[in-house]
């Protein structure tokens, strides 16, 4: 129990260093997997270079908005890695036992083998998602509402350019209402707001929206996990060979296995998030009633 404590702890207090430092990054490819592009329009979009976007925003927004949604982010990065890492742990313990008790019956070598490994990393994985949802709806809508708030004033410009067409608006009088519009100033979006916000679009279960293909992207951290433990194992395996013994595993090289087995599982899973980020963000951005644009 203590070494699940600690392994909890530990995960929460990498993973929120590891998120204020990323943070930015977050936020912009949020962004970019939210934006409603048409296909006949994506030639002359903004480009989706990642620099020139974070630029973008700090010319537009300034440094906070590149940081929006990064307090409930934090306290969903504590709650998510303590708790996944916590129950990753229990998991691991109780695997290990059943392998150290197999061997004793003689039937196996007493080590997890590599699908232990993965359900190990699922069932902790899916108890992590379940729990900590709630808390990345609300960071998906915080990061995302500058560019919800772009689309609702497009779909607002384009409503009053149709309506000066149609009842004939003098140009002095399109020109007021054009600049009554651009003068309105979005409302402040803190996590309360956000909270409010998908509880009236969908009750409490908007809290859970994305919970599907988000279930099912716990494989990523069954793949990450998978790979490094194997890794690991094989790397402390070749030490103990060699009569240098597995402490001589260093803190670079469990840096780099990390690394090398979040990119494989990040690369495979990645379409799943795109979707995932799509189902949370504001679905209203067409105006009220216009469901074309909502995602299911």
């Amino acid at each position: 129990m203590s070494n699940a404590i600690a392994n909890g702890v530990a995960g929460a207090g990498g993973g929120i260093i590891a998120q204020i430092i990323t943070y930015p990054l977050q936020t912009v490819n949020t962004r970019q997997q939210t934006e409603r592009i048409a296909k006949s329009k994506r030639s002359t979009a903004a480009s989706t270079n990642t620099l020139l976007q974070i630029l973008h925003v700090v010319r537009t927004e300034g440094w906070g908005g590149l940081y929006s949604g990064l307090k409930p982010s934090l306290f969903g990065t504590a709650a998510s890695m303590g708790i996944y890492y916590y129950f990753y742990q229990l998991f691991k313990n109780k695997a290990e036992a059943i392998a150290a008790a197999r061997k004793l019956k003689g039937r196996g070598d007493g080590s997890v083998g590599m699908f232990s490994w993965l359900v190990v990393a699922a069932l902790a994985g899916s108890l992590n998602v379940l729990l900590t949802n709630p808390i990345w709806v609300l960071v998906t809508r915080m990061q995302t509402q500058t560019q919800a708030e772009r689309k609702i004033m497009e779909s607002k410009r384009e409503a009053l350019m149709r309506e000066a067409t149609e009842n004939g608006f003098t140009a002095s009088i399109l020109q007021e209402k054009l600049d009554e519009l651009d003068s309105t100033k979005p409302h402040p979006y803190g996590t309360i707001h956000a909270a409010r916000e998908i509880y009236s679009e969908a009750g409490i279960r908007g809290f859970w929206k994305g919970i599907i293909p988000t279930l099912i992207m716990v494989c990523n951290p069954s793949i990450q996990f998978m790979i490094y433990e194997t890794s690991l194992k094989r790397l402390k395996e070749k030490r103990a060979a060699n009569k240098q013994g597995v402490k001589n595993v260093t803190a670079l090289e469990v840096f780099l296995l990390g690394a090398l087995a979040k990119l494989g599982a990040t690369v495979t899973t990645y379409p799943l998030l795109v979707v995932k980020s799509r189902l949370q963000a504001k679905q209203e951005i067409g105006g009220i009633g216009n469901t074309s644009l909502r995602y299911s």
